[in-house]
């Protein structure tokens, strides 16, 4: 599962990836420095794998990563292959959301692509151009659809009449995304279209140093903006975060953040919205030689959560021994939580919460 950063040339994508990733992509002052997407595997900060890590004092410890994306800038025109647009979009297409970085600072050493800040103008750019682009493909879709549904095959007739209120959607220059599926037929449609409007989207608000806290007029008029759209806005000062990476130590990282009135790198805050925008969650196997938290979506059952680990896991399943992260930490072993009777043991049909922590049985 991927989330890939966009938004126009010059508006801190390159530097934002460099802080999640440390991965040093090219950050330049003009436009079309990213040429190839580059891909950062990202841990994902939680606290309460340091707190496994001081109860169980393991070996090793491995947390949980998700992967980021950086996309080359988008201009007027992608849809029809200006800039890099065809490239743009086929890279986009392969992430599962979108976190949609605007400017939100005023600098005049930092050119903006369009000669001035305007977020609300900027937001409209991208968002214009994948709708085009989604649009082209709903219509194409459709010219073959209809054929069939004028036949009365009814699954074609089912895939038109979604096709119909994804392009009406988009002729009203809002994102297919809106657009709920109405039963399970939709929603496997809905899939399939794997229309780039229809990922679900995080807004991060690219400010200057003083409105990293409470943001500034910008912020507003994007918290406005996006306010009927289901969409988490993040405050982020990309320069600053910039900065706080090339710190050597962690007492030097946290002045830092105390001089600017945080409590944590806006980066730590991002990383774990990208993580829920996936719908993804955590569960833990926590022992002498490895505490490690993996990734699984909300809503998987035990031998999908164990078939994570191991293919073998999940095709010889039998049981899951699982412990709530909540009563592990109250008890602080697992051996207290048996003795307790917080130690439960689970089968195919359970479906892991975020935060277990689990041990599983298995016969290949």
């Amino acid at each position: 599962m991927k989330a890939g950063i966009v938004g126009l040339p010059n508006v801190g994508k390159s530097t934002l990836f460099n802080c999640l990733s440390n991965a040093k992509a090219q950050s330049a002052n003009f436009p079309f420095c990213t040429i190839e997407p580059n891909i950062g595997v990202v841990n994902v900060p939680d606290a309460r794998i340091e707190k496994l890590e001081e109860l169980v004092k393991p070996e090793r410890v491995q947390m949980a990563t998700v992967d980021i994306v950086d996309i080359a800038g988008l201009v007027k025109g992608a849809s029809k292959g200006e800039g890099l647009g065809n490239q743009f979009l086929g890279n986009i297409r392969e992430c599962n959301a979108i976190i949609h970085v605007l400017r939100c600072f005023d600098n005049d050493n930092i050119v903006h692509v369009d000669g001035n800040v305007n977020p609300i103008r900027d937001k409209e750019t991208i968002d214009i151009e994948l709708q085009l682009k989604d649009l082209e493909n709903v219509e194409k879709r459709l010219e073959k659809v209809n054929r069939a549904a004028k036949t009365g095959n009814k699954e074609a007739q089912t895939e038109k009449a979604l096709l119909d209120r994804i392009r009406e959607t988009l002729l009203q220059a809002k994102s297919a995304r809106i657009v709920v599926p109405q039963n399970n037929d939709e929603e496997v449609l809905m899939e399939g279209f794997q229309l780039i409007t229809a990922k679900p989207v995080l807004y991060v608000c690219n400010v200057d140093e003083n409105s990293a806290v409470n943001g500034n007029k910008y912020v507003d008029q994007v918290r406005e903006l996006v306010k009927d759209e289901d969409a988490e806005v993040i405050i982020l000062s990309v320069g600053a975060e910039a900065d706080i990476t090339e710190l050597e130590s962690y007492e030097e990282r946290q002045v830092f953040l105390e001089d600017m009135g945080l409590t944590e790198p806006g980066a730590s805050v991002l990383i774990r919205a990208a993580y829920k925008l996936l719908k993804q969650q955590t569960y833990f196997t926590a022992g002498v030689k490895e505490v490690r938290a993996w990734t699984i979506n909300i809503g998987a059952t035990a031998p999908q959560a164990a078939g994570v680990i191991h293919t073998d896991f999940e095709k010889g399943f039998i049981r899951a021994e699982v412990i709530a992260y909540e009563d592990f930490v109250h008890y602080g072993s697992e051996a207290k939580c048996k003795e307790a009777g917080k130690f439960k043991v689970e089968g195919k049909e359970y479906i892991v919460k975020d935060g277990d922590v689990m041990h599983f049985r298995f016969n290949v």
